[in-house]
């Protein structure tokens, strides 16, 4: 088994748009944000929950009481269930910051990064969502679970619960 996923042409998921596929036994979350595609386990590790099905919404900033903002360059995955926000990029948690989803390095091909969102005094949780490796070649989304795997072997984790 390569690790390595076809998922679909990347003009099939639009911006804000995302797909939900099997792939080595688990399901993944691409999510299309800004052009660039990232990739969550589809499970909340509080309780389970399909993470994959929840809102995606912009990130809010208040400088002060009464005054907010929306950050439209920040995607959140809300949980289904409680309504725990994360990162999409990421996987950080941003509702709680004791509440986090584990991560695994994503990495784009073909795609610029977005780095430095401000996070208006919210403070980074413990947990994190799953990642995988999500990238772009010759106009097909391809996800990549092998540095995935990898991460859980070296953590004796096996399958990253």
């Amino acid at each position: 088994m390569s690790g390595r996923y076809v998922v679909g042409r990347a003009a099939d998921i639009p911006d804000g748009g995302r797909v939900l596929v099997e792939v080595g036994g688990r399901q993944v979350g691409v999510f299309n944000v800004g052009g660039s595609f990232y990739g969550l386990i589809n499970r909340c590790p509080h309780k389970g929950a399909e993470m994959c099905k929840g809102n995606v919404v912009a990130g809010l900033t208040s400088p002060r009481p009464g005054e907010f903002d929306y950050d439209e360059d920040t995607a959140l995955l809300m949980c289904p269930w409680h309504g725990w926000e994360f990162d999409v990029r990421t996987g950080q948690s941003w509702f709680d910051p004791r509440t986090r989803l584990r991560t695994y390095d994503v990495e784009v091909t073909g795609a610029d990064q977005v780095d430095g969102v401000p996070h208006a005094g919210r403070v980074p949780g413990p947990y994190t969502a799953e990642t995988v490796e999500v990238g772009v070649e010759d106009e097909y989304v391809v996800v990549d679970l092998r540095k995935a795997r990898k991460a859980r072997e070296a953590a004796g984790t096996g399958e990253g619960r």
